[in-house]
């Protein structure tokens, strides 16, 4: 393993990795909007003020489509003749005819046919006849040239038209007049691209049509939508960064059901196929909303009260099997009570998330079954760039970073280049305090919970942790004493070596120089052995806990207090003395998180009082996964590491108490404060 090595944008070799700038993706300009006022109209449009490209393609409608002569009441040189004579009459502000034609297209609730109800009783939708507004696209098709900026309360009411719920013809024939129109005025564009993103979440599951043609159904309205997305895009390759504006400018709300949200992911995916080359801020995008997502979703729960929590727990569990219009009307009995209210939304975020994970997993898993293929090295470089950038950053994440997780373990070459990226970020001068703490965190954690994570690497990581504490002690000898706001660099690394030692602490042992009489696959063997450790180990961990730093005061205590516990009988080192003596120190105190009532290695946070932050934050971002559907892929041999009490040693530690004459309530409370966790691996009901 190279530390030291920065991580590369693309292998150069199987075997090598070239230096690289992180990739921090900026998010797509928005375009320039400018208000105008339409002459013709009172409803104001945006005039965008960039044009996706240099130079407009002529598009022309292929007139060959002749089956419009013979179906429509009306023919196509008359309806070009009132089309010619609409647009150039507005150009002379001669509105009437114009007016008119933009009623074609009108829908009905800007039409006005209240008395006239023979005509009401032909009209489909839009308040034209079915065969009749045919023609009319073709036509405008043919004088698009004709369209100025000052048409723009036209232009509204045609791309309002209802055309994916018509049939083929209707559909490709207002798809070249969306071209057609696009070739004329770059705004045009950006408006009909806009209009087909809004269907991405405005599309539902069932069969849809307009009066005069048969029903639709959802498909293939999706495939119609997306043909004419690729064909736009084809013709003005420039749009795709428009479109990548649009989408993510119209991502729904994190407050939006799970069915908007596939809905709408689905059709990024189906654009992503279509353009290959937007692949890369499509896949970052999602990802970035996921976050997004996970990061409400913890902090929810943290502010809320434990009842809150468990009664979204039990609801996912009561409801996971059942149909989700069932599961929904649970909730409505009390829709007035704000409990309630809070329970829908941090429950439909959890379904949300749970949903987008498990089909980002289903998309990339494939790419991983040869792990150390070009592509899907390239692929991971990819998610690890996301990391950087949008994972780490958000330090409340608790569930995305799985991604990386799983991926990492399938091969050595891949777990390589996540400990590398996480050391190159540790040590960059240039990263923010907190980012540096959260990489180390996230070190501590992968090196604790990979099951595919060697024993030499635990040692050279470990060793790496050493080496910094140590060389920060030496640097800071004039310290006063423990500060968190001031070393918490030092106390992140520390906190990171006992966390590690919690979960890894065979693997920091010379196994060559183990007596032959201990059983490696019995834990409860090594108890109370002098067992050879890693060269240092001892006396470095000594040095740093006896230095004025005093880490054990700043480190979280659940984690301490585990590690006293396993090191003392391990004898690797007596830290009990130091702990007491640490209770005479003033500082103040406030613990809260799961770890008191026996959660896993992980603190809601950092506690405040009015004077100084006194605990460094127990971040360990690789505690158990917990969301009930995709948690199948983790739900593998020989991937995650889950926490394993020595079932002997609370045994003995529980006859010590009661030959000391402590009370039941008092072993219990003991037995609480040990590290006691289910994990996603272990069975169906451990988020209950």
């Amino acid at each position: 393993m190279t530390t030291e090595t920065p991580l590369a944008r693309r292998l150069a070799s199987p075997t090598e990795v070239s230096t690289i700038k992180p990739i921090l993706r900026k998010p797509t300009p928005l375009l320039g909007v400018k208000r105008r006022s339409d002459d013709d109209d009172d409803d104001a449009s945006f005039q965008l003020q960039s044009s996706p490209t240099k130079k407009r393609k002529t598009v022309m409608f292929n007139e060959s489509l002749n089956v419009v002569r013979e179906i429509s009441s009306k023919s196509l040189d008359e309806a070009k003749n009132e089309v010619r004579k609409a647009l150039e009459g507005h150009a002379r502000r001669i509105d009437g005819d114009y007016d008119n034609l933009k009623e074609v297209f009108a829908p009905p609730r800007v039409k006005k046919y209240e008395d006239d109800e023979e005509s009401n009783e032909d009209e489909d939708e839009d308040g034209t006849k079915a065969e009749d507004l045919l023609v009319y696209v073709v036509a405008l098709t043919s004088l698009a040239p004709l369209v100025g900026k000052k048409c723009s309360g036209l232009i509204k009411n045609v791309l309002r038209c209802s055309w994916l719920e018509r049939d083929d013809n209707f559909a490709r024939a207002y798809i070249q007049l969306m071209a057609a129109l696009s070739s004329v005025q770059g705004s045009f564009f950006a408006q009909v691209l806009a209009m087909m993103v809004d269907k991405f979440t405005a599309q539902r599951g069932m069969p849809m049509a307009v009066k005069g043609f048969p029903p639709v159904d959802a498909e293939t309205r999706k495939q119609r939508l997306h043909l004419g997305l690729r064909y736009l895009l084809e013709l003005f390759p420039a749009g795709g960064k428009i479109i990548l504006n649009l989408v993510a400018t119209k991502f729904p709300y994190t407050e939006d059901s799970k069915a908007v949200h596939m809905e709408y992911i689905d059709h990024l995916l189906r654009l992503k196929k279509d353009r290959p080359e937007l692949e890369r801020d499509i896949m970052e995008l999602i990802l970035a909303r996921l976050v997004k997502i996970d990061v409400e979703m913890t902090l929810d729960l943290e502010n809320e009260e434990d009842e809150d929590t468990q009664a979204v727990w039990k609801l996912l569990q009561d409801t996971k099997d059942e149909d989700e219009s069932d599961a929904e009307s649970e909730l409505s009995d009390d829709e007035d009570g704000e409990e309630t209210r809070r329970i829908k939304i941090a429950k439909s975020k959890f379904e949300t998330m749970d949903a987008i994970l498990d089909l980002l997993f289903s998309i990339y898993s494939p790419i991983f079954e040869d792990p150390d293929s070009p592509e899907a090295v390239e692929t991971f470089q990819d998610l690890l760039s996301d990391f950087s950038n949008v994972i780490l950053p958000n330090l409340k994440s608790r569930f995305t970073q799985y991604l990386l997780f799983k991926f990492a373990m399938k091969s050595h070459q891949l777990m390589e280049l996540f400990i590398g990226t996480l050391f190159n970020i540790a040590f960059e001068s240039n990263r923010p305090p907190v980012v540096k703490q959260a990489a180390v965190g996230y070190l501590a954690s992968f090196t604790a919970r990979g099951a595919q994570v060697t024993s030499e690497q635990v040692q050279k990581i470990s060793k790496t942790f050493l080496d910094y504490i140590d060389h920060y002690r030496a640097t800071h000898s004039g310290c006063r004493g423990p500060d968190v706001r001031r070393y918490g660099q030092y106390y992140a690394y520390f906190q990171g070596l006992l966390y590690i030692f919690c979960f890894r602490w065979r693997d920091l042992i010379d196994r060559d120089l183990l007596p032959p009489s201990l059983d490696w696959d019995d834990p409860a063997s090594f108890i109370g052995q002098d067992l050879p450790w890693m060269p240092w180990l001892r006396s470095r961990l000594q040095a740093n806990i006896a230095s004025k730093l005093n880490p054990l005061k700043c480190c979280s205590p659940i984690i301490v207090e585990e590690f006293a516990r396993l090191s003392h009988h391990l004898r690797l080192i007596y830290i009990y003395p130091q702990i007491e003596k640490n209770k005479n120190i003033q500082l103040s105190q406030f613990f809260t998180g799961s770890y008191a009532t026996g959660g896993a290695l992980r603190d809601s946070g950092f506690e405040m009082d009015t004077e100084k932050w006194t605990h460094l934050e127990a971040c360990f971002p690789f505690d158990p996964f917990q969301l009930p559907v995709s948690k199948r892929w983790l739900d593998l041999p020989n991937t995650y590491m889950s926490w394993k009490p020595f079932a002997l040693l609370d045994r003995n530690e529980d006859d010590e108490d009661d030959d000391d004459g402590e009370t039941g309530e008092e072993t219990e409370a003991e037995e609480n404060g040990s590290i006691q966790e289910d994990t996603a691996t272990d069975d169906e009901n451990n988020y209950d």
